[in-house]
């Protein structure tokens, strides 16, 4: 018996182990891979993107319909008090030119392994390859091993952290949906966020330019905007400027059955200025050393531009477009190509302590949770709010269960 099984060794699941575990209680963790942590690993290849530094109110904001769900746990567990809790494990950070706050060694690994490290010291056990199955009689959750056999094991308290359903090769697959299910709990469904949508390119524009990136570039949609860098894909258009506005894009596809985004290839210059460079003489050079010379275009961003339809004639028409090329999204890139995932256990079904009300003494923490965020440290920062937030909530229910 343990006084807590926390299932999932992600963020979420290891920050609630290192809160409860402090505490000097028995803690538990399970997780279906075979090493913890795996999407939080890949996650720290390209520079571990921890939290972010702007002022919290914008901060938060940044949770759009989650907001009010999320704010009280991030002010109760901040950037600062993330940062802090690197530091405590021996992992200093600093905040980068965006605002965007990394630990100095720029991986996940070391964080992870510092951590690790410490529950090991507390006696918290770590058992792998064990995919969750569901809920047994007193207090007992089900499991199977890599043989199919059946595992049982039993916690005063649970904590399910068993992220959404994108890089499902990671370990996140969204198969705890089911099993949560035949509990009667309201689930929205599982959907794609942070990702690329679906362009039709023509095939000679796939052929040309799939992998090259479009930057710097500002895309908008209806009267929201980011800037930052695009890659042209073989199906379509993703990146930093993309995932920026996902949450809008997707919805307006939901709504509409496709989304119309407004690309400026030339975001430093004026349109009046573009327009007076475009009314230059041409003379010999053809439209394409033309647009290069003169409207400061890359290979990629001219063919862009013909992909749309003949190029407009007149200098005014032809930096408009330059300034506002549409493209039509047609759907999001699938679910295990997304960063991250919307939908999941409808906030409705747990209290303020992150319980599940229809099955006490089972708390969900990380991704699990009906809310998304944007990249940009948003995602991480949540996901450790939350696993704190657990597991205050499991103290406080251990404690007056004793009672």
């Amino acid at each position: 018996m343990h006084d807590v099984l926390i299932v999932g060794a992600g963020p979420a699941g290891l920050m609630a182990a290192d809160r409860l575990s402090s505490s000097g209680l028995k803690v538990a963790v399970v997780d279906r891979m075979p090493s913890p942590a795996r999407k939080f690993l890949m996650a720290g290849r390209g520079g571990l993107n921890l939290t972010h530094s702007e002022e919290q109110s914008a901060f938060l904001m940044r949770y759009r319909e989650a907001e009010p769900f999320l704010a009280p746990l991030i002010n109760k567990f901040t950037p600062e008090d993330l940062r802090q809790w690197c530091l405590d494990l021996g992992q200093e950070t600093f905040t980068g030119s965006s605002g965007r706050i990394f630990p100095k060694a720029m991986k996940a690994s070391p964080l992870l392994r510092a951590l690790l490290s410490r529950l090991t010291e507390r006696g918290v056990t770590l058992q792998t390859k064990l995919t969750w199955t569901g809920f047994g009689e007193e207090d007992t959750l089900t499991f199977k091993d890599p043989d199919e056999r059946e595992v049982k094991l039993k916690a005063r308290a649970s904590l399910l952290a068993l992220g959404g359903a994108s890089w499902p090769r990671l370990g996140s697959d969204g198969s705890w949906v089911s099993n949560l299910h035949h509990q009667g709990v309201e689930i929205n469904a599982l959907r794609p966020a942070n990702c690329g949508f679906e362009i039709a390119w023509s095939d000679l524009l796939k052929e040309r330019f799939a992998g090259t990136p479009l930057k710097p570039l500002t895309v908008t949609l209806g009267t929201e905007s980011a800037r930052g860098e695009a890659i042209l894909s073989q199906r379509g258009l993703e990146g930093g400027a993309v995932y920026a506005l996902s949450s809008s894009i997707r919805r307006e596809i939901e709504l509409s059955g496709k989304a119309t985004l407004l690309l400026d290839l030339r975001p430093d210059i004026s349109i009046e200025k573009l327009t007076s460079r475009l009314s230059a003489n041409r003379g010999k050079q053809s439209v394409s050393t033309f647009l290069r010379k003169a409207g400061g275009l890359s290979p990629v961003q001219i063919s862009l531009l013909r992909e749309v339809g003949p190029l407009p004639e007149t200098p005014e028409a032809l930096a408009e477009r330059i300034k506002q090329m549409p493209l039509t999204a047609t759907a999001p890139y699938p679910i295990d190509r997304a960063i991250s995932s919307a939908g999941g256990i409808a906030l409705t079904e747990i209290d303020d302590q992150l319980m599940l009300k229809k099955l006490p003494g089972a708390f969900v923490a990380g991704e699990m949770l009906d809310w998304e965020a944007p990249t940009g440290g948003y995602l991480l920062q949540a996901c450790f709010a939350t696993g704190v937030a657990a597991a205050e909530g499991i103290a406080n229910y251990l404690n007056e269960t004793n009672d």
